[in-house]
């Protein structure tokens, strides 16, 4: 997972970056991802994930997989008023922490946010 995850890191921070979409928190799990973003301005958020997706998928084949990296849709979920972006995004960067795939979410390479310094 290591080589293209890390390359994953930065496929979507240059893509948000070009997108101009702020991401709170990413976190690159074995089988998926989650990620807490917003767009700045007038900007198609679904746009940026085709783009994402389309990329990441060719940096998967590079590297030698097969076959599709993304299921064909997303599931997203807007963020309601009491819903604090900084507690959604804590628990998005603890994924790994409760898949027991680490003891501390700043310890895992593939998660992070292009917004906040943790």
């Amino acid at each position: 997972m290591g080589k293209l995850a890390a390359a994953l890191v930065d496929c979507l921070k240059e893509i948000a970056d070009r997108y101009k979409i702020a991401v709170y928190a990413y976190c690159i799990m074995p089988d998926h991802l989650h990620l807490l973003a917003s767009p700045q301005g007038d900007v198609d958020l679904v746009k940026f994930v085709q783009t994402f997706k389309g990329r990441s998928t060719r940096l998967f084949w590079q590297q030698g997989g097969k076959g599709k990296l993304w299921q064909r849709g997303f599931y997203d979920h807007v963020l309601r008023k009491e819903e604090a972006i900084k507690d959604v995004a804590v628990y998005i960067l603890n994924n790994p922490v409760r898949k027991g795939l680490t003891r501390n979410f700043k310890d895992y390479p593939y998660s992070g946010s292009f917004v906040f310094h943790l």
